[in-house]
């Protein structure tokens, strides 16, 4: 279910009191593949609910370029609340998440196995209030810049 950041707050909090471990983590979604279906399961694994933090359509185009997205930020939204997997939706228009983190404070954030958590400006935030950052196996060779690049190429 896509929600609010005003919302999910309140669910991360009151998931927390109920003993609950909330599981975060982010990205832009764009073309969901095997890699990012794999990553999802494993970092429901990590806790009891897990929410996705979906970079909007203007932050995937900062981040990504010009012609991304491919899918709006509600088809990305829609399409993740679809996995069994994934509890909740929160769209933030950051390019970072930082700010959703600080405002959810969830028990762990994960990422995938192509960021150190030594390198991620979010690991201070998170461990400022006792989270713990996880970072999980990279798919290789399974991303959305390579399936654009394939169909590119036909």
């Amino acid at each position: 279910m896509n929600i609010n950041r005003k919302l999910a707050t309140e669910l991360v909090e009151e998931a927390k009191k109920n003993g609950k471990k909330v599981v975060f983590t982010n990205g832009c979604f764009d073309i969901l593949h095997v890699g990012h279906v794999t990553y999802l399961t494993e970092a429901k694994r990590q806790g009891d609910i897990l929410i996705v933090g979906v970079n909007s359509d203007a932050s995937v185009k900062r981040l990504k370029g010009e012609t991304r997205p491919i899918n709006s930020e509600y088809d990305r939204a829609f399409v993740l609340d679809a996995l069994k997997s994934v509890d909740y939706t929160v769209i933030f228009e950051e390019d970072t998440p930082e700010e959703l983190i600080a405002c959810l404070k969830p028990s762990i954030h994960v990422k995938g196995g192509d960021y150190k958590k030594e390198d991620l400006p979010e690991t201070k935030i998170v461990e400022s209030y006792g989270g713990e950052v996880i970072i999980l196996n990279f798919v290789e060779g399974k991303s959305t810049t390579n399936i654009i690049e394939k169909i590119n190429k036909k």
